[in-house]
């Protein structure tokens, strides 16, 4: 898969990401998605799940990463972008780190844990002894707002759940 010439690269692989993250989504996993590219061609993606695997470690760019190295036959991803929806946490920008990914490039801020300049400074810390390229806010919007409602309907299950209401999505039994 490349991308057509009239889309800037950014863009269309953060796109790629975006359809990912919807899929984590609908696994009730936060939504987020990842993408690697070498020469304009994917060759690892992934999307978060940590639940439906338990697996704490299965965040998108791990399983991204995961692909990736197998595609390659190498632990070692030089020249390669990560196109990612949400700016990575600690543990997947040390693993980007070690896979000597040449550059990321994330949607959405993560001014929690975020380890790409928002909370901690990982990828381009001096004291690697690898630096990533980093392009964040790249279709900031689509990917927060894609996250934002995820939670958005959590909060609601969650409140519905306390109350006693039933899924207003399921039949019940009058409607059977």
């Amino acid at each position: 898969m490349s991308f057509p010439p009239t889309i800037p690269a950014d863009e269309y692989w953060l796109r790629h990401a975006l359809h990912l993250a919807e899929r984590a989504y609908q696994q009730g996993e936060v939504p987020v998605g990842a993408v690697i590219v070498l020469d304009n061609k994917m060759v690892g993606e992934g999307w978060n799940q940590p639940i439906s695997q338990h697996d704490p470690t299965a965040h998108a760019e791990m399983l991204a990463l995961r692909a990736a190295g197998l595609a390659t036959g190498n632990y070692r991803l030089p020249n390669t972008t990560l196109y990612v929806t949400l700016e990575p946490c600690v543990m997947c920008a040390g693993a980007l780190v070690h896979a000597r990914v040449g550059r990321v490039v994330f949607g959405a801020y993560d001014l929690k844990t975020g380890a790409a300049g928002s909370v901690f400074n990982m990828l381009l810390d001096k004291r690697h002894n690898h630096q990533v390229q980093l392009t964040g806010g790249v279709l900031q919007q689509l990917c927060v707002e894609q996250i934002q409602a995820f939670f958005k309907e959590r909060r609601l299950a969650q409140k519905a759940a306390k109350l006693n209401i039933p899924n207003l999505s399921e039949p019940t039994n009058s409607e059977i």
